[in-house]
């Protein structure tokens, strides 16, 4: 079973949350974690089954970060909004980081998010 972090920030959580819908099925065979409010929207609005760890701001990009350093994580779904400054911009550079120095799937769009669970789903 894969495992699969999924995170968007404020403006993007709608769109997380219809891509969920969309790849609900591919997602229920995943392990999935999300961070606090991303999680807590993936769980009341979806039948998905999701680990909630801490909100960005007070850390949970850096716990998916730490499992991603364990070699625990086998992707990253981060929907980013580009077009505003993040109090805790820091910590996610640093997720960004340490996803491309383990060698870890990255999407920050809905493109590349496309790939990744399709391509996750199809190698199981």
């Amino acid at each position: 079973m894969s495992r699969l972090a999924l995170i968007a920030h404020d403006e993007e959580k709608p769109a997380l949350i219809e891509f969920a819908k969309r790849y609900e099925d591919a997602l229920a065979t995943c392990d999935l974690v999300a961070t606090g409010t991303t999680g807590k929207r993936l769980q009341t609005e979806t039948e998905l089954e999701v680990e909630r760890k801490e909100s960005g701001p007070y850390g949970g990009d850096l716990m998916i970060g730490a499992e991603v350093a364990a070699g625990m994580m086998d992707g990253v779904i981060f929907l980013r909004d580009p077009l505003r400054a993040q109090p805790h911009e820091p910590d996610i550079s640093a997720l960004l980081r340490i996803c491309d120095v383990h060698d870890t799937a990255l999407a920050t769009n809905l493109a590349s998010a496309t790939f990744l669970i399709e391509g996750l789903t199809e190698t199981g």
